[in-house]
């Protein structure tokens, strides 16, 4: 195990899935797939007030629908198991005691008053909060006679008070910190559960990860992980920081603030694999000016290294060109499936679906942009008689009531309603007037939708809308010039 890279994502099961929560993920199962290692998830559901019914399933759904698949975990165990923190709470007793035997921890006894006395008065001498040590040296004697009385402890890690502990990190190099600036953070609760710091060191020992990868926010507590590895005697994994994913230059990007999770963007129509992609270049740079990556390409080319240290900030039109250019590479059936949910909120009637998702695929960056398109198909609009001047094509409302004089008894005449034969007809119909195509179908557009700018041209639409359809608003519109 020790000479196979172990990683491991071990979200909190507290609502959506946060983007900066998935990048994490996303990079925890490179590292793991990109060295041929293990990639590991496990649920921390210790923080009981904050757990979200439902949001378990949602942690699964996210990394199966992105790809990120797991080698071991709750659904399908493993070695190490169990892989749900609350599953494992038997054992981290065991493990903090063992720290008090060794002398690199200790029973503290004092009352939630006297420590909240204690840090008032921190505050108001101007010092930052912290435990004072009152329990540090007690005796032995003092310590057994106070737990035969049943008095409440916790537990506390002995953090020596002189000299510095050191780690390095992929992305941040090496990090000295001053014992003397480190508290005496708890290990055991008074209830016995661990707290979060100390499971997730006892944790990540005995599922034998390598390489921790986790957000730069932990890197001031990693000191006193580190001691605690060397307390026990245990091999320090290696550890990668990531910076924060920031809405702008003071904000972080936060479920709280009710900024976009995955779920979000998916029901927007973001692609899955159009996120990933995205998340990897948030605040990771490839070498060289290529962008767009599948899972298998981002695997090859992963290095850590790579991580800037400056905090990510999220730039929507990033992610929606990124997701623009996986629209563009789907095939058309499935562009048509995805389409499809977003078609059916603004179109209620029936039109040919293929013609119009091949006009669509184009024009279109994120899904949602798709029902505002079409708005005309259900009722045509009312619209200003301006919109036929066009100087591209020569158009005025003079010429577009010319043109569409011309182009109601060929269309009424035509047998065969489909695109092409449509076009030919019509192509006919300008050749004999001696005029371009556009300044006989631009207006057909215009009165077939009642907006510039239309998912197809005038054939398209007409195709689209069916003859008797475009019959009648051919007439509504000539009727109104």
């Amino acid at each position: 195990m020790a000479n196979t890279v172990r990683t491991r994502f071990a979200p909190s099961p507290t609502g959506y899935m946060h983007v900066g929560n998935l990048r994490t993920a996303l990079y925890t199962y490179l590292q793991a797939r990109h060295n041929g290692g293990t990639f590991i998830l496990r649920i921390e559901d210790t923080d009981q007030g904050r757990l979200v019914e439902g949001a378990t399933d949602i942690i699964y759904n996210t990394l199966k629908a992105t790809g990120l698949t797991w080698d071991e975990g709750p659904d399908i165990g493993g070695p190490v198991g169990p892989y749900v923190q609350s599953e494992r709470m038997g054992m981290f007793k065991q493990y903090a005691e063992e720290l008090v035997r060794k002398g690199e921890a200790y029973y503290c006894f004092c009352t939630n008053e006297r420590l909240e006395a204690l840090h008032e008065s921190q505050k108001a001498a101007g010092e930052m909060t912290h435990y004072d040590g009152h329990c540090r040296n007690l005796s032995q004697e003092e310590v057994e006679a106070k737990l035969a009385a049943g008095e409440p402890y916790v537990i506390r890690q002995k953090i020596p008070t002189e000299g510095k502990t050191a780690f390095d990190d992929l992305v941040f190099g090496h990090i000295e910190v001053d014992n003397s600036e480190l508290d005496d953070q708890i290990l055991l609760k008074t209830d016995g559960m661990p707290t979060y710091n100390f499971a997730n060191v006892v944790d990540d020992h005995l599922m034998g990860i390598t390489h921790v990868i986790r957000g730069s926010e932990y890197l001031s507590s990693t000191p006193k992980y580190n001691l605690l590895y060397k307390a026990f005697g245990w091999e320090i994994p290696t550890y990668i920081h990531c910076p924060p994913v920031m809405k702008d230059a003071q904000h972080k990007l936060s479920k709280r603030n009710g900024d976009a999770s995955y779920q979000d963007l998916v029901a927007k129509g973001y692609l899955p694999a159009a996120v990933l992609n995205y998340l990897l270049l948030l605040g990771w740079a490839p070498e060289g000016e290529q962008e767009i990556f599948n899972l298998d390409e981002m695997i090859r080319i992963w290095d850590p290294t790579r991580i800037s240290k400056s905090p990510a900030i999220f730039d929507p039109l990033k992610l929606r060109a990124i997701n623009a250019a996986y629209i563009r590479a789907l095939p058309a059936e499935e562009f048509r499936r995805l389409a499809d949910p977003f078609i059916d909120q603004a179109v209620h009637r029936d039109i040919d679906r293929d013609l119009l998702c091949a006009n669509l695929q184009p024009r279109c960056e994120v899904l949602e942009d798709i029902p505002p398109q079409l708005d005309f198909f259900d009722a045509a609009l009312p619209f200003d008689a301006e919109l036929y001047r066009n100087k591209k094509q020569k158009t005025t409302p003079e010429s577009a009531k010319e043109a569409l004089e011309a182009l109601l008894p060929v269309l009424e005449g035509e047998a065969d309603w489909n695109r092409d034969a449509i076009f030919e007809v019509c192509r006919k119909k300008a050749e004999e007037m001696e005029k371009k195509n556009g300044w006989l179908l631009y207006p057909l557009g215009i009165a077939l939708s009642g907006k510039s700018r239309t998912p197809g041209g005038g054939t398209d639409l007409a195709a689209m809308l069916g003859k008797e359809e475009t019959l009648a608003r051919l007439r509504a519109a000539l009727a109104a010039l």
